[in-house]
Parts: C-alpha cells; structure tokens; sequence
C-alpha cells in the first residue's frame, strides 16, 4: 500500500496531540495517510502499552488513517544507530510515502528530539540503493520521501509552515481523548502526571488558537522543516 503521508511519533499520542489535524484534513482532501509509532510507551506513569495499544487503534480509527504500526522500540532508550534506521528505513520503502512528518526537533521529553533526528537521517538512508532492506522476506526498493516536517510539541518552537485546522479541531479533540489513560479522569486511581492535570487539554487548545492567529484562522497547527518551503504564487499563502 502506497501512502501519501506518514506521520511517525516517539509514543503513541504523539501523532494526536500535535498534528491529527493536518493528517485528518489530508485525507478528508483524498489523500492516504498512516501513523508508525516507535515505543509502546511502556516507561509511561499510567495505564499499560496494552492499553496505550488499544487507545492508539481507537484512535486511529477516530482519524480515518489507513494504517498504524508500532516498531517496539525500547521507551525512553531508544537510539539514533543503524539498527533503529534500518527499522524506520522499512517501513518508509514499505508504503513509500511522498511527504513525512516527524517529532518536534527538540522537546521537554528526549525521546521526542532523538526521534526527530533519528527519522530525518532514515529518510535520507532509504534512498541509497547500497542500503539492503527486505520486507516480509521480499526485498524492497530505495524510497525517499520529498521532505520531511516536524510538528511542534510541548516546548514553543516558531514554525516554518502553518496549516490551518479549524474544520478539524473538535476532531482532533476525539482523537486526543480516545488516549483515556493519559489524559484528565475524575475517576481515576492512578498519580497526576503532567498531561492528565484537568488544564492540559486547555492549553492545547491555546497553543492552536496561537498558531492559527498567525496566519488569521481560528485553529492551526505548525510545523518545522530543514528544507525551505516554495509556491506557485504569493495567492496561494494565507
């Protein structure tokens, strides 16, 4: 199955928080997206990678994507070696996607900056023919996405690139919540942790009516990329 877009994220709910939107509204345009998560998370304070696992399905159902895969790289030990490329390298000659998009470039979480630099340089690898990666015990082609955008996380970071989300806001809200055991509950047992306190949702809202004022739209969602971006005409920009 070829995608158009691939979004990869460090923890499953990396993806929602930080760019479903974009995603939802690619593929309401006709587009293919899919999601690949690297950890299971399985480091996080509340609930389990089994049930990260079952909230992540849900919500990519929630997003209508047509894939999600999960490589099971160690939480939080995760690193950027030919081993960990090699991983990433398959899955994008797997579904050859045009467009990736990645983890902010550096964050208040390591995993999300060393996820950023460990895709970037996949990227790059998976077009050398010289690279020999097999699927399924078929062997694959070189593939090099067109480019490469990182969504901006907890930390502020000014983007290069703002896509306006308003028609997919409370969409991207389903999404977040369908990740029940990270986020607000009255009626949880389990400790506070810094995204389940009762305000956190609150500020992503904030966040995207921030970026979204920047280009005049009630909601948007921003990005980063090494490789300058260009259009047809100055009638295309907002």
């Amino acid at each position: 199955m070829k995608l158009d877009l691939i979004a990869f994220g460090a923890h499953a709910d990396d993806v929602e928080l930080s760019c479903s939107g974009t995603l939802m509204k690619h593929i309401s345009a006709g587009k293919k997206a899919g999601i690949v998560d690297l950890t299971r998370g399985e480091l996080g304070t509340r609930g389990t990678p089994a049930i990260r696992e079952q909230e992540a399905q849900s919500a990519a159902q929630i997003m209508g994507v047509a894939i999600r895969e999960n490589l099971g790289m160690r939480d939080g030990f995760f690193v950027n070696d030919e081993t960990h490329q090699v991983q990433v390298i398959r899955m994008l000659r797997k579904y050859q996607p045009e467009i990736v998009i990645a983890n902010a470039v550096y964050d208040r979480h390591p995993d999300h900056g060393r996820a950023a630099q460990l895709i970037e340089d996949a990227v790059f690898l998976s077009g050398l023919k010289m690279i020999s990666t097999s699927d399924e015990g078929h062997s694959q082609d070189p593939w090099r996405p067109r480019v490469v955008y990182h969504y901006i996380q907890d930390q502020w970071i000014e983007p290069d690139v703002i896509v306006d989300i308003s028609a997919f806001a409370e969409k991207k809200l389903e999404a977040i919540r369908a990740f029940q055991s990270q986020f607000h509950d009255p009626q949880s047992k389990e400790p506070e942790t810094y995204i389940s306190r009762p305000d956190f949702i609150d500020s992503l809202i904030y966040r995207a009516q921030e970026i979204g004022k920047m280009i005049g739209v009630q909601y948007g969602e921003g990005f980063t990329t090494l490789r300058k971006p260009g259009v047809d005409s100055f009638f295309h920009l907002k």
